[in-house]
């Protein structure tokens, strides 16, 4: 999937229009309707408001992961790495648990 592919999808996800995402990044709303169209590739300063728009990661419009990371839960991520070693074990010990339980019930 391309940028603009990714772009299209979550901004329609999110019932944004392409002129709402124009005003949202201070340009024109078929400015930004080329990005999706990748016509344009952005600028990468342009690319980080895009991905701050649709608060999702650079890493997921770039199609460099698959794994759609939004603001909150890369927020949860970077609070969790600065902890200590010892507290990071006691949440991912938590986080392993519950895993396991999902797979057990056969939900992944």
């Amino acid at each position: 999937m391309t940028f603009g592919e990714r772009c299209t999808q979550i901004r329609k996800r999110k019932k944004v229009s392409q002129a709402d995402m124009g005003k949202l990044l201070s340009i024109d709303g078929d400015a930004y309707g080329r990005y999706e169209r990748d016509e344009v590739k952005p600028s990468i300063d342009m690319a980080v408001k895009i991905s701050n728009a649709l608060m999702v990661s650079l890493d997921f419009l770039v199609g460099k992961t698959d794994l759609e990371l939004d603001n909150n839960m890369l927020k949860r991520i970077q609070e969790v790495s600065n902890m200590d070693e010892q507290d990071k074990e006691h949440v991912f010990s938590l986080l392993d648990a519950f895993i396991a339980k999902t797979r057990l019930k056969g939900l992944i």
